[in-house]
């Protein structure tokens, strides 16, 4: 793997019009993590905190790569010292923040204004299981609860820069239909994590913004969500299938046989249909001609939990989710949130949901921030819990979706906050 990291590297350099061991005068020396006896001459100009991503200046160009491909005295160094990388994502965005005002200690009601719609549509997909459903029953005491909910007058308020859409569907990418399509508000007798997420990501952006979820329940990480860079695995003597592998194909490669389901198929189908309202975006948003994926949320993990297999290679797979997705929609940029079932105590270390919650922690601590970036958060959500468990969707409790999105909404706000 090292030497592999060297040689994009070194290729890397040599498409540039350049040789690795070239050198400039008054600039750094950098090595390489996979040889140290590696060196090339240049002068750091960025350094992004969240992606890990340098820019360094050889001279006449600009070279931008990921921190992994250099030493640990070289990240030390460009973490001190660079200012920040203007990496652009799909829209061309740079790398500065979008949040225009941080989280209040009290949410105002919102007002009436429409969205700005000069700026890119700022997307944040929801992903996962039953969990991130509409699955709360509303009930009145929500306005007193959540005050910005409810107008003036009583009736459930507006937010109309802020779009919210729910596209669900089983398996392949051709199945499903559009379940919610509107400004974010309170209808019908259901809610889920969107409201929340919604109301504190619309305050705290002045861009336009959308919640797509893409999502139905009883899925599972480890089998119908397995991104594609999962390979085929071992566990307990048996060869666990990996990506486009049925039980019968592991270690095949990734057939995706058309007449049966697969490993990551539900994950192919999910991508898909939110991919689809992207490609369509004036038509989900009254008005935008671009947009940017911001952020990724992820509530999940009841069906894994059942499964050894899947709840400890859970953090392996939650990882490549991360990677899957920031490529597939183009988004290397994009902060990604996570929030542990609510019946599950941060002291669990030997449960399957035990060691689901340890694993987003892990993930979500900087034990990734090579490779992932600093802009990966974790949300405890036991102590925001109604109670219930996941398993029978905490009850029906509206005030648990409440507070569980209101924490991811706020996560995700500090995890795109420069």
């Amino acid at each position: 793997m090292r030497h592999i990291q060297y040689k994009l590297l070194h290729l890397a350099l040599i498409f540039c019009g350049f040789s690795p061991l070239a050198s400039s005068p008054e600039v750094r020396t950098w090595t390489s993590s996979a040889d140290p006896d590696q060196t090339f001459e240049g002068q750091l100009l960025e350094y992004n905190s969240h992606t890990g991503m340098v820019t360094i200046d050889r001279g006449d160009r600009r070279l931008t790569f990921s921190q992994e491909l250099l030493s640990a005295a070289d990240i030390e160094y460009a973490r001190a010292e660079g200012p920040g990388l203007a990496q652009a994502d799909r829209s061309g965005r740079s790398g500065g923040s979008i949040i225009s005002r941080p989280v209040p200690d009290v949410l105002p009601k919102p007002g009436s204004a429409a969205a700005d719609m000069s700026q890119p549509v700022q997307v944040f997909i929801i992903m996962g299981q039953s969990n991130v459903l509409e699955m709360g029953r509303v009930i009145d005491e929500l306005k007193e609860l959540y005050p910005y909910l409810a107008d003036d007058a009583g009736n459930w308020t507006i937010r109309e820069d802020v779009r919210n859409i729910h596209y669900q569907g089983s398996g392949r990418p051709a199945n499903g239909n559009i379940r919610r399509n509107d400004w974010l508000t309170i209808s019908g007798n259901r809610i889920g994590i969107e409201i929340g997420i919604g109301h504190y990501l619309g305050y705290s952006i002045d861009a336009p913004v959308m919640i797509l979820k893409s999502a139905i329940g009883n899925r599972s990480l480890g089998w119908d969500l397995l991104p594609p860079n999962v390979a085929a695995y071992e566990y307990d003597g048996t060869l666990q299938p990996g990506y486009g592998e049925t039980p019968s194909t592991a270690g095949q490669g990734p057939l995706k046989p058309e007449d049966e389901w697969y490993a990551g198929l539900q994950y192919d189908g999910d991508v898909a249909r939110a991919k689809r309202v992207l490609d369509n975006i004036g038509e989900y948003f009254p008005g935008a001609a671009d947009y940017e994926v911001a952020g990724f949320l992820w509530w999940q993990g009841d069906k894994d939990m059942r499964n050894p297999a899947h709840f400890n290679n859970y953090e392996k797979h939650l990882v490549a989710l991360i990677k899957s997705l920031r490529k597939d929609f183009d988004a290397p940029n994009a902060a990604f949130v996570t929030a542990s079932l609510g019946q599950t105590k941060q002291d669990d270390t030997s449960s399957g949901h035990g060691i689901i919650l340890q694993a987003m922690k892990s993930v979500a601590g900087g034990k990734y921030s090579r490779e992932l970036g600093d802009n990966i958060g974790f949300v405890y959500t036991h102590p925001l819990s109604m109670g219930g468990s996941s398993s029978g969707h905490y009850g029906g409790n509206a005030q648990t979706y409440m507070n569980v999105g209101e924490a991811m909404g706020k996560k995700m706000i500090e995890m795109l906050s420069d």
